[in-house]
């Protein structure tokens, strides 16, 4: 079991540190606090977990149905784009500081997760042959392989959070007004993609 778990980690930290909507959201809100990331990733597993669980017990075909996806596609496009547009808001003005986009970090992992619809293709296909190793190994095998899958999220998101802070710190209101301007700009491009891509799945 441990050279598989070890192979579940290498393949899980390649998936979580591909750049993408989390990771920008998680940096954006670490320039504010070193302990972002780390809710961040319990958000994130609110989703994960029961996702997990469900693969384990033979839904997940439910996440290639065309309407499922087109659904997942419009709300996460729709969540990016209020997100970037409320980073590249929080920084315009002559304020002291960037205001917060009105979101925390705990609901934004809930919500990114929840309407990512790579990160449900990435379960669907890589996560379920991973999955399906692991049940050879039983239910300890299962509950294994989602402990070490999750605490790669967690260890990740918590150092890029504790690294745009420390950042902040060093140096100072325009460090954060630029993380908050390039997440911004990021989260709007991947809202782009997001609708194109639910469109294109809806048209066939």
């Amino acid at each position: 079991m441990i050279p598989f778990l070890f192979e579940a980690a290498l393949i899980s930290l390649s998936g979580v540190m591909s750049p993408g909507p989390i990771t920008a959201v998680t940096i954006g809100k670490g320039a504010r606090s070193p302990y972002a990331g780390a809710m961040v990733a319990v958000g994130h597993g609110v989703v994960e977990f029961p996702l997990m669980a469900g693969i384990f017990l033979g839904v997940g075909y439910l996440l290639s149905m065309t309407a499922v996806k087109a659904a997942i596609f419009s709300l996460g496009g729709a969540f990016l784009l209020y997100m970037g547009i409320g980073m590249l808001r929080s920084i315009g003005g002559a304020q002291e500081e960037p205001k917060s986009d009105g979101s925390t970090p705990l609901i934004a992992g809930i919500l990114l997760s929840l309407w990512n619809p790579y990160f449900l293709i990435w379960w669907a296909t890589v996560g379920a042959s991973l999955i399906a190793k692991a049940v050879t190994y039983g239910v300890l095998g299962f509950a294994m392989f989602a402990v070490v899958h999750w605490l790669c999220d967690f260890i990740w998101y918590s150092f890029l959070s504790a690294v745009s802070f420390k950042g902040g710190h060093v140096f100072g209101r325009m460090f954060q007004k630029v993380v908050f301007g390039i997440c911004g700009v990021f989260l709007i491009f991947f809202s782009g993609k997001f609708l194109f891509d639910a469109v294109r799945v809806i048209i066939g």
